[in-house]
């Protein structure tokens, strides 16, 4: 597993024309510890290809009190919206929006869940895996 650093001024630059809009006013470090953190009920733990296609891949989801292992082929954000469901977060993913930069894949999404919403966001050197980390920072933001 690899995630990325890049400058937060640049990621904040990367990401789409309404989360700049609600975020203006805050700092890089403001923005990353709103966003990006993977504070929360759930946890991206092992991450990793799945095969040799590049839209195969493995996640392993951490709750509270189990693992969950999501292997999929094809669409990350349908993957893991079904996993979710399966787990009691009916989550909805409303904008997507997904930049590679220099430093990697940059993912934005606003999530939807329980009636709230709310944007995550990452970074990762593969366009999966940053959006696999963008929902769950989305869900987590959520308080879910």
């Amino acid at each position: 597993m690899t995630i990325l650093t890049l400058d937060p001024n640049m990621f904040i630059a990367a990401a789409p024309k309404a989360l700049r809009a609600e975020c203006g006013d805050l700092t890089a470090a403001q923005f990353h510890h709103r966003y990006c953190e993977h504070i929360g009920p759930i946890r991206v733990g092992d991450w990793s290809p799945a095969g040799n296609r590049s839209a195969e891949f493995t996640a392993t989801l951490e709750f509270a009190d189990h693992l969950r292992t999501v292997i999929a082929t094809g669409s990350p954000v349908a993957a893991m919206t079904s996993a979710l469901y399966d787990e009691g977060y009916p989550v909805e993913i409303l904008q997507f929006h997904q930049r590679r930069t220099a430093a990697g894949t940059a993912t934005f999404v606003q999530c939807e869940c329980n009636g709230r919403r709310g944007w995550g966001a990452a970074l990762a050197d593969d366009g999966a895996e940053s959006t696999v980390r963008a929902m769950i920072a989305g869900v987590n933001k959520l308080g879910a």
